[in-house]
């Protein structure tokens, strides 16, 4: 299945420590990216609604920018254009839709993956400017 707590951004309420919310970014992670990166905070205005974001540049190739009061999806974008084990992002679903040419299965050799099973971005550490709103 999807082993749906891997990979999974998760909020939870401070004062009761129950989950508010989950966000899995690599269903059935069958790379292993692990997704252990930094998660920025920022407050932004996006379609003129203020948002209170986490902003997440993954292992799998994505930054995934997120409603951090409710986990709602608001932005996946790709690193750069060299991500290809993935087409797209659903915005619906949230769910990377998977490129079958570049998949693991065992009737299938994959050549020249990326993000390969090292990952895309690791753990190096990112920032936000809030005066220039830059990532």
């Amino acid at each position: 299945g999807d082993n749906k707590w891997t990979m999974t951004i998760m909020a939870r309420n401070a004062e009761t420590g129950n989950l508010k919310w989950g966000y899995q970014k690599t269903p059935h992670d069958e790379w292993d990216y692990a997704g252990v990166n930094v998660m920025m905070l920022s407050d932004q205005n996006i379609d003129g609604k203020d948002l209170k974001l986490v902003t997440h540049p993954d292992r799998n190739g994505i930054i995934y920018t997120l409603n951090r009061m409710n986990g709602d999806l608001v932005r996946a974008d790709f690193l750069d254009d060299t991500v290809n084990v993935w087409t797209h992002v659903d915005m619906k679903t949230g769910i990377p839709v998977r490129n079958p040419e570049y998949g693991t299965r065992m009737d299938h050799k994959g050549k020249d993956i990326c993000p390969s099973a090292m990952g895309y971005h690791d753990q190096a550490h990112d920032s936000y400017d809030p005066e220039r709103g830059l990532f």
